[in-house]
C-alpha cells in the first residue's frame, strides 16, 4: 500500500543515515548495525507490526497471503508456510485462527516429541495449513500432504529456502507442487 512504501522509505533514509553516521566504526561491529538494518528492513517488509508493534498500519502481504489461502483450501489444497521471522509466523497464526481455518505449527522452540507430533498430525489430514519457521522446516521433514509451499519472506540464503521447499517434494508425493514467494515490490 502507498502507507506501507512510504513507511518503508523513510525506514530505509533512517538506515542509510544511521549507517553514515557509523561509517568511522571499525570491523565487525559496522557490518552488525547494516545487518541489524537490513533485519528490520526485511521486517517491516513482511508486516508494520513485526518493527512497531502498535501501528494500526495493515499489512498488503498479509491480506494477500489471506485471500490465497482461503482460495487454497477451497480448491481443496494444503500449504506449508514458511517464515524466517517467528513473530510473523505468530501473526499469520493469529489470521488462521480468526479464520478458524486449521493449521499446525512448528519453530526451533517446538520439542522433539511436540514436532513429531505435528508432522503426523499435518500427514493424517488435521490442518490445511503448516506454519514454519525456516529455519525449524530446513531438514528432516516429509510433508507430502501439502501441494503447495508459500515463502513469506526471502531467506538469506536461497538454497536453505530451496530445502524448505523440498518438504513437499519428497517419496510419495502423487500431485505437482507449486510454490509462491511473496516480496514486496521495491524492497
Amino acid at each position: 500500500s502507498t502507507e506501507e512504501r512510504t513507511l518503508y522509505e523513510a525506514m530505509r533514509q533512517k538506515a542509510l543515515e544511521k549507517i553514515e553516521e557509523g561509517a568511522s566504526t571499525k570491523g565487525g561491529a559496522r557490518h552488525l548495525q547494516i545487518l541489524a538494518e537490513i533485519s528490520r528492513l526485511r521486517q517491516l517488509s513482511c508486516h508494520p507490526k513485526l518493527v512497531f508493534p502498535d501501528s494500526s498500519l495493515k499489512s498488503s502481504k498479509l491480506e494477500l497471503f489471506s485471500s490465497l489461502v482461503e482460495e487454497l483450501i477451497e480448491g481443496g489444497h494444503k500449504a506449508l508456510v514458511f517464515s524466517q521471522f517467528v513473530k510473523h509466523l505468530a501473526l499469520l497464526e493469529a489470521l488462521l485462527k480468526s479464520k478458524k481455518i486449521k493449521y499446525q505449527y512448528l519453530d526451533g522452540s517446538t520439542p522433539q516429541k511436540k514436532r513429531q507430533q505435528r508432522i503426523d498430525a499435518f500427514q493424517e489430514g488435521k490442518g490445511d495449513v503448516f506454519l514454519i519457521s525456516l529455519k525449524a522446516g530446513g531438514v528432516g521433514l516429509n510433508l507430502t500432504e501439502a501441494d503447495y509451499v508459500i515463502h513469506m519472506d526471502p531467506w538469506w540464503n536461497p538454497a536453505v529456502e530451496d530445502q524448505a521447499s523440498d518438504r513437499a517434494h519428497r517419496i510419495g508425493q502423487k500431485r505437482p507442487v507449486t510454490i509462491y514467494r511473496l516480496v514486496s515490490q521495491d524492497t
